[in-house]
């Protein structure tokens, strides 16, 4: 039975072509072997195969036609694009190679995960679409130079709760992901949160970039009476105000693209944190919180590179400073008789007697903590406040009210009544008919 004849490429047809003329003497081994690019030993095996197994087929590839020993089987085939359409769809190629190898031990190359998905009739989730070309700025040299910070309104836990908001801040030096916490929706409290996160983790970075929400910038244009009295030169909101204290820069872009930084990483989290969120079985606000530390370990375990230079710029916080102590809601308000004062319906006083002796109706800084600590702020001290009573004054006794006097008429030899009837006499008798002509 005669060996199945294939169809050779036109390498090796060129490879038959210079076997041919060796044989016949119009070329050297050398010569061939040079011409293929091919040692000269190796031009020997293949002139000897040429000779002994019937001409140029002899050249062809022995694997062609045949099945590779370490092909993936239908089975696995089927079970992978299975475990995609019930337990990982909505991932990309290269998510789903990493989910594959850690949850279902399977290590495969993005490569072939997008084929055997292809060869099902299985199409990415996410095409990605080519966007406008636009030249992305220079990374910052060094780690805490510069975070980007932004907050992304998404359904991240799918159709299981209703869509909240994810608050995040980065490190444009090393794409770490410094802090991140989820809010119902986009606050000074959630940044807050994400702020304290990244500092007590790494330190107080240089610069902040933000965009234009009223969060970051104060809506005054001038600053109140009790402003100018307290020092301050500027309008500043809260959070405004909470960098200040802590020497950061704060710098607001124009456009989303000049905070390209973060905007990209929404995109990241966006294909990736809700899959993982699935997979977890979150199906609240508070548990999503609970899984965000290590699913953001992971993240930056994968994502985050090393900066261009290895001295970091991060400044180290004093000790004595609390983060929730900055992080506040703040008001001007004065003080009364007692050192009392009024705040958002309340009535406070000192919560313990204190050293620093205040004049009455003198103006002090109110702070409230994320928890609902209020106290006052006084030369970088913190003094506690605790609630009070509101005095409550007893309501003056009801008296009855005395009643209208019955109207009196006066007897008729009253004088009031004399001089009226002479006054009536004297009106009707000044006219009489035969005087009338």
């Amino acid at each position: 039975m005669g060996q199945e004849r294939v169809t050779l490429t036109s390498a090796e047809w060129k490879k038959a072509l210079v076997v041919e003329k060796i044989v016949d003497g119009h070329m050297t081994n050398a010569e061939g072997a040079a011409a293929l690019g091919l040692s000269e030993r190796q031009m020997i095996r293949l002139k000897k195969r040429y000779v002994e197994e019937g001409g140029a087929q002899a050249l062809a590839h022995r694997n062609r036609g045949r099945k590779p020993k370490h092909a993936l089987s239908e089975e696995l085939k089927d079970h992978i694009a299975e475990v995609y359409i019930t337990k990982y769809h909505g991932s990309n190629n290269c998510h789903f190679a990493e989910l594959l190898q850690e949850h279902e031990s399977l290590k495969l190359s993005t490569t072939s995960v997008r084929r055997i998905l292809l060869s099902k009739g299985i199409k990415q989730a996410k095409p990605r679409r080519r966007k406008k070309a636009h030249q992305p700025r220079q990374r910052k040299p060094q780690a805490g130079m510069l975070w980007q910070i932004d907050a992304s309104p998404y359904a991240w836990l799918e159709d299981r709760a209703p869509a909240f908001t994810l608050h995040a801040a980065i490190d444009d030096a090393t794409g770490t992901v410094v802090g991140a916490v989820f809010r119902p929706t986009e606050c000074r409290e959630g940044y807050s949160l994400v702020m304290m996160q990244g500092i007590r983790k790494y330190g107080v970075p240089l610069r902040l970039y933000s965009d234009k929400h009223t969060i970051f910038r104060s809506p005054h244009e001038t600053l109140s009476l009790e402003q100018e009295l307290a020092g301050e030169t500027k309008p500043l909101s809260d959070f405004g105000k909470a960098l200040a204290e802590l020497h950061i820069e704060h710098r607001k872009a124009g456009s989303p693209q000049a905070k390209g930084r973060i905007e990209r990483l929404w995109e990241t989290l966006q294909d990736r944190l809700v899959l993982e969120l699935r997979l977890l079985g979150v199906s609240t606000i508070e548990e999503a919180n609970a899984a965000l530390p290590k699913l953001l370990e992971k993240h930056n375990r994968k994502f985050a590179i090393q900066p261009k230079q290895a001295e970091s710029a991060y400044m180290k916080i004093d000790p004595s400073v609390k983060l929730e102590h900055v992080f506040t809601a703040r008001e001007y308000r004065k003080l009364g008789h007692g050192n009392t004062l009024s705040y958002n319906g309340k009535v406070y006083t000192f919560a313990k007697p204190c050293n620093i002796r205040f004049d009455a109706r003198t103006t002090v800084e109110v702070r409230e903590t994320l928890d609902g600590e209020v106290l006052v702020w006084h030369n970088g001290l913190a003094i506690p406040l605790k609630e009070t009573e509101k005095p409550v004054r007893e309501p003056a006794p009801k008296t009855k009210k005395a009643e209208p006097a019955p109207p009196r008429k006066p007897a008729a030899n009253h004088p009031w009544r004399l001089a009226w009837s002479q006054k009536q006499l004297q009106r009707n008798t000044k006219f009489t008919p035969s005087q009338v002509t």
